[in-house]
């Protein structure tokens, strides 16, 4: 990084407009109503922890069950803001587990296209490629029915190399 003070005052501008602050609180508000219609509708088949920031790059909370905490597992839904879509990752609970699963489901359609094990996860798939947050209440059904697909298409699979 050459210039940090540049960086910073490029930053310093784009939040004095306003708009990357209203975006970014929205979607944070958004993720966290998300979590809590999780937790109302899917508690009897998971428990959620709390949301999670990255760098501005992912906003995400885990998820797991006893299947996945007895292997070490757990999921989590993913805003990856860089991309704007909603993922689901399947994660270890420390790099030996994540390179553990990732040599047993490297060769899966999940990743299928991958040649290396992903930055911080075993497999991302994409919820929704792009999201329409002019209807929340439709975007958390969508997400809402991805994810329980998803979720138990890898826990089936997961059940399966016992």
């Amino acid at each position: 990084m050459n210039d940090l003070n540049k960086y910073i005052s490029i930053y310093k501008e784009q939040l004095k407009k306003g708009d990357i602050l209203i975006a970014y609180n929205e979607l944070v508000k958004f993720v966290m109503k998300l979590r809590t219609n999780f937790i109302k509708d899917l508690s009897d088949q998971y428990s959620f922890t709390g949301i999670l920031h990255g760098y501005m790059d992912y906003t995400y909370f885990y998820y797991s069950n006893d299947f996945l905490k007895s292997k070490k597992l757990k999921f989590g839904v993913v805003l990856n803001h860089l991309e704007m879509r909603f993922e689901i990752w399947l994660l270890g609970n420390t790099i030996a587990i994540q390179k553990k699963y990732w040599n047993l489901l490297k060769m899966t359609k999940w990743n299928k296209d991958k040649t290396e094990i992903p930055k911080y996860s075993i497999l991302e798939i994409t919820l929704i490629e792009n999201p329409d947050f002019n209807n929340l209440s439709v975007l958390t059904e969508q997400i809402e029915i991805k994810m329980i697909q998803a979720s138990d298409e890898i826990l089936d699979y997961l059940k399966s190399l016992n």
